[in-house]
């Protein structure tokens, strides 16, 4: 148990991470690395680095059980300022999720509004890319082979607002490509609206997801324009921080 903590502990330190580099790290034989690494992925502690399969790196659960994780990250403080003065300015709730390879959008940070009801979000929640805001902002934004793989999966349906069909998906991702922002209302959550961008990477992948967050009671269609812009700008300035860090 020491050593599969150790490992796991190395890998969020060193991440994308080979075998070969945490076997010299550690001194153990690669057998033993990799079958720790195999218990782990397994557990979902750890997942292959979708560009480099040979390196691994930290998983959905991790992010969920310790958001800390993240803190020393590149990302993760590359985000936070904007996110406090996106809140300032909206006065609703922030948060930054990532994607867990394609198998769903994780949370790892919220800026809180100063209403009274306003929409919360634990850190660690999950969610499915398809019905969020967040998630469709990273499918825009992904190449198309990842796409197809998640539409050619059962989309399942959450409320009477959730867009099931493939096609018709297909289709709102190139409107949320053309506006910068995707746009949740219902999707996911009955009474919960939220409007994210994607944080993008050097190459132009999508890394993460900000968005803004409110009850949907709240959310008025004429300012989707002005908050859609704000959470663009929002997303391009954690991306421009991160990539200068």
């Amino acid at each position: 148990m020491t050593r599969s903590l150790r490992i796991l502990e190395a890998v969020a330190h060193h991440q994308p991470v080979t075998v070969g580099e945490l076997t010299k790290l550690f001194g153990l034989p690669k057998s033993t690395v990799q079958r720790t690494l195999v218990t782990l992925h397994e557990a979902g502690w750890l997942r292959a680095n979708r560009k480099d399969t040979t390196r691994w790196e930290i998983g959905a659960r991790v992010l969920a059980v310790r958001p800390a994780a993240l803190q020393g990250s590149s990302l993760f403080a590359a985000a936070r300022d904007p996110m406090i003065r996106l809140r300032d300015k909206v006065n609703e709730t922030i948060h930054l999720s990532v994607p867990d390879a394609l198998d769903c959008m994780v949370v790892v940070d919220r800026v809180d509004s100063s209403h009274a009801v306003r929409t919360f979000h634990e850190i660690g929640d999950i969610s499915p890319l398809h019905a969020t805001a967040t998630g469709r902002a990273i499918l825009a934004n992904s190449h198309r082979s990842d796409v197809d793989e998640v539409l050619a999966r059962p989309l399942e349906s959450y409320s009477d607002a959730t867009v099931t069909d493939p096609l018709d998906l297909k289709a709102e991702l190139a409107q949320v490509r053309e506006n910068g922002y995707a746009l949740n209302r219902n999707l996911f959550r009955p009474g919960v609206c939220a409007i994210a961008s994607a944080i993008l990477d050097e190459d132009g992948s999508p890394l993460a997801a900000v968005a803004i967050s409110m009850p949907d009671s709240r959310f008025d269609p004429d300012q989707l324009p002005e908050l859609g812009r704000l959470v663009v700008d929002t997303a391009k300035e954690i991306s421009t921080r991160r990539l200068g860090s």
